[in-house]
């Protein structure tokens, strides 16, 4: 069975790295915390690794936008 959508409860380290891990497999990915704020700081968490890979080399341009498009 593969798995396209996944709801992560609680955007702190831990789930903030589910959805990363998540996003980088292609499964579309809702994050939810007790508040927004929370929520924001996960994605940023998200997008400040995946921008790290990208100047590596280990990320191309193309993945990088779809994957902050999930």
């Amino acid at each position: 069975m593969m798995i396209r959508k996944l709801c992560v409860i609680g955007a702190g380290t831990m789930g903030a790295g589910i959805a990363q891990v998540a996003v980088e497999k292609g499964v579309d990915v809702t994050m939810r915390d007790v508040e927004d704020r929370f929520v924001e700081k996960g994605l940023s968490t998200i997008r400040n690794f995946l921008g790290k890979k990208l100047e590596k080399g280990k990320l191309s341009a193309e993945d990088h936008d779809a994957i902050l498009g999930r």
